[in-house]
């Protein structure tokens, strides 16, 4: 199949569908009742299953590789890390016309978190420094097999800048061009990371983030998941936080200045394929990448 064809499959699922997913494929579950998460991810469509578990559907290609990198890799780091992070218990096989793995985990409960929630906590900020920092010292597992290390790989900053400046240019008459162009050439040309590479999540954004009880709890969403420069993971910075909570956040961290321009580059760069992707679609994607842009513009 080409390449264009592969990318623009969006299979039809609905609840019958995991159901019989579920029942053929884990009979031990078959009793469990299931019900949609409303709205669901992204990514994901999310079932519950029972009071314990979640069944997770990719909705499109650029999410089929999640569920085998996460069953793989959490197991190793959970321990780690100071806030829950999801439990893999089952990846599913492509069945019933659906055409890709797919997850059984466990249940996390909590809520979204949102600017409104924590954006003021110099508390949360601190607490997503400490959770990067746990996920960063966690030891790479050496040089791993060909297929792991392009598992692994995630983005690069330079690999956005053609669809980066585009969607500049897209933008201008929104947001301020002169400014995002010159972070984005300062992004590009500040010195690359020069140390042993690291793990980060590669979707640090408040979306991935849970709270309960008012605190945070659990980050999710480990699609991106990988090891090298870890600032892609700043982006929750410019997303979630304050001026105060940033300076918190990069204090504890123990973030270069290099390293911080990066991590802007990214919060600007993602914030923008967001929004000429969703934003005319959806006032909420709109009012929240719109916040991100401008606080990366800031710094």
């Amino acid at each position: 199949m080409a390449t264009a064809r592969i990318a623009d499959i969006r299979p039809e699922i609905d609840t019958a569908l995991v159901r019989r997913l579920v029942d053929t494929q884990f009979p031990q579950w078959a009793g469990l009742p299931l019900r949609p998460v409303v709205p669901g991810g992204s990514d994901h469509v999310i079932h519950r299953l029972g009071e314990e578990l979640a069944v997770r559907l990719p909705r499109h290609p650029g999410a089929i590789g999640q569920a085998g990198k996460e069953f793989r890799w959490l197991p190793r780091l959970a321990p780690h890390l100071p806030l829950a992070v999801p439990v893999t218990t089952a990846v599913g096989k492509p069945g019933f016309g659906y055409p890709w793995p797919w997850a059984v985990s466990r249940w996390l409960e909590g809520e979204v978190a949102t600017v409104d929630s924590l954006g003021d906590s110099t508390g949360a900020a601190v607490e997503l420094a400490r959770f990067l920092r746990a996920l960063q010292r966690c030891a790479p597992p050496g040089i791993p097999p060909t297929a792991a290390r392009e598992e692994l790989a995630g983005w690069s900053l330079a690999g956005r800048h053609g669809a980066t400046r585009s969607a500049i240019a897209e933008v201008g008459g929104v947001f301020d061009a002169t400014a995002m162009t010159g972070l984005w050439d300062a992004a590009m040309d500040a010195p690359a990371w020069d140390r042993p590479p690291v793990w980060f999540h590669g979707d640090f954004h408040t979306g991935n983030l849970l709270t309960f009880d008012g605190r945070l709890s659990a980050v999710i969403d480990f699609g991106g998941l990988g090891i090298g420069d870890p600032a892609c993971d700043l982006m929750i910075a410019f997303t979630l936080m304050t001026s105060a909570g940033r300076a918190a956040f990069r204090d504890t961290l123990g973030v270069d200045d290099a390293t911080w321009l990066r991590g802007r580059g990214w919060a600007m760069a993602t914030g923008l394929n967001a929004y000429t992707s969703y934003a005319a679609a959806d006032h909420r994607v709109a009012a929240q990448t719109t916040r991100q842009i401008n606080e990366a513009l800031i710094g």
